[in-house]
Formats: structure tokens, sequence, C-alpha cells
């Protein structure tokens, strides 16, 4: 129970709006599984307003809701960071990397955010993620939340 309960905490954690957004995706998802075969897929674009993102989130002792199991320290979180962001760059894929190294319960989809729009992220976090175009990768981006790496989807 207490790992469940820190699971929702850090939901709210990783974006204000995380479970809204997965609420959307879901809904999004749900319709695409009742199409018919023979139908075509309309190209995936964003809702009005709106991106589709995923991230890396590396938390660090005393970074804004880190739980107590969170040890490394904030130099260590940002080294780490930057060594995730090397790899990525060398075209180790995001998701799988955001599956074992994220501390934001997002990791279980590979990071995936879902779809958010303006002012439901914190400033640094949106200004970077909506700078971003579309299969691009941010530089490290530093929340009180900790680092993140973020990819528009």
């Amino acid at each position: 129970m207490k790992k469940y309960l820190l699971a929702l905490l850090l939901c709210t954690l990783c974006v204000s709006i995380l479970i809204v957004a997965c609420g959307k995706k879901e809904k999004a998802t749900s319709g695409a599984q009742n199409q018919s075969p023979t139908q075509k897929a309309e190209p995936k674009q964003d809702p009005p307003g709106q991106i589709h993102a995923a991230h890396i989130l590396l938390m660090y002792k005393g970074s804004m809701r880190a739980p107590a199991q969170i040890v490394r320290t904030k130099e260590e979180a940002l080294t780490q960071a930057q060594d995730l962001l090397t790899r990525i760059k060398e075209g180790t894929e995001f998701s799988q990397l955001a599956q074992m190294y994220s501390d934001c319960p997002s990791s279980k989809r590979g990071g995936d955010l879902g779809f958010f729009g303006k002012d439901q992220m914190v400033k640094e976090f949106e200004d970077a993620a909506f700078a971003l175009k579309k299969g691009q990768v941010s530089n490290i981006v530093e929340t009180p939340f900790g680092y993140h790496i973020i990819k528009r989807l």
C-alpha cells in the first residue's frame, strides 16, 4: 500500500496534469482500437494548442516531492542526465532509457506523458517542450522536481 501511495504522489510530481493527460491518451487510443482493419488511420496530429511528449526525470535529494528513496545528490543527478542525453544522441532508444532510469511513474510507458497544453506544466518544462519539433529531444531541463530530458512525440 505504501508503494502505491508513493506512486500516486510521484504522478503529481512529474507534471501537474499527468493523470488528465493519460486519460486523454486512453480516450484517443480507444477510438483507434474500434477502427476496422480496412480503415486507414488518420495521420497523427496534435490537438490544437497541445503537444505530445515523453520525458526522463532524474530527481535528487532535496528536489520537490522527492521520496526518501531518492538519495542521489543534485550533482549526481546532473551527471546521470548528461550521460543519458549522450546515449540518446548516440542512438539509444529514448523510451528504453526512460523505462530504466526515470524517477517518474510515466517511466512504465517509456516516459510518455500524453498530450498537454500551455499552463499545465511548470514553466521551464513547458518552455522546453513547446520549443521542440516532433521527434526532437531537448537538452537537460532543470525544474524544481529535478532534471528532465524531454522528447516531443
